[in-house]
């Protein structure tokens, strides 16, 4: 599978979810057990290749600013609904965070925000393939620290300031 498969499998499930990441994720294993199982594999390492470059401080950021308070998981989980929303928001998110601001359309942070479930969907469907778990997938570890240059998640005053555009349109 290569980059633009990936994508495509991503796009297609999220608009035949209407956006809801629980179906998206429901709706991902489903189109994997299509695959075999090294395909499955593939599209687990594009995910997770993606999901380690998103570990920034500015996206966490971005997050703490659209979810009102983003945690470590949180921030997990955020990462996995990124990647879900597809390649235009994820690439423009991880160049600068602040574009989310024009590249979400309405954002409902009880519902938005959060696919943790779609950062499991390649394990599940490579388990229920082959009846193991998943083994390692041969790239390299998600950093240890977010990179980037560390923020003060609690700064406000430092979100708005680095963030203006994301602050105007979603900070209470």
């Amino acid at each position: 599978m290569d980059e633009t498969e990936f994508w495509e499998l991503v796009d297609a499930t999220r608009e035949a979810a209407e956006g809801d990441p629980e179906e998206q994720a429901d709706l991902l294993v489903e189109r994997l057990l299509r695959l075999d199982p090294e395909m499955v594999l593939d599209f687990a390492r594009h995910f997770e290749a993606r999901y380690n470059r998103a570990c920034t401080w500015d996206l966490w950021g971005a997050a703490r600013i659209l979810l009102d308070g983003a945690g470590d998981d949180t921030f997990d989980y955020f990462r996995c609904w990124l990647i879900g929303q597809g390649r235009e928001t994820y690439e423009g998110a991880v160049h600068d965070p602040d574009a989310l601001a024009d590249l979400l359309g309405d954002f409902d942070d009880e519902i938005d925000g959060d696919a943790e479930e779609l950062g499991y969907a390649a394990d599940e469907a490579y388990e229920q393939l082959t009846g193991t778990v998943t083994p390692d997938l041969g790239i390299p570890p998600a950093p240890s620290e977010p990179l980037g240059t560390p923020l003060d998640l609690e700064d406000r005053s430092l979100l708005a300031e680095r963030f203006p555009r994301l602050w105007d349109r979603f900070a209470d």
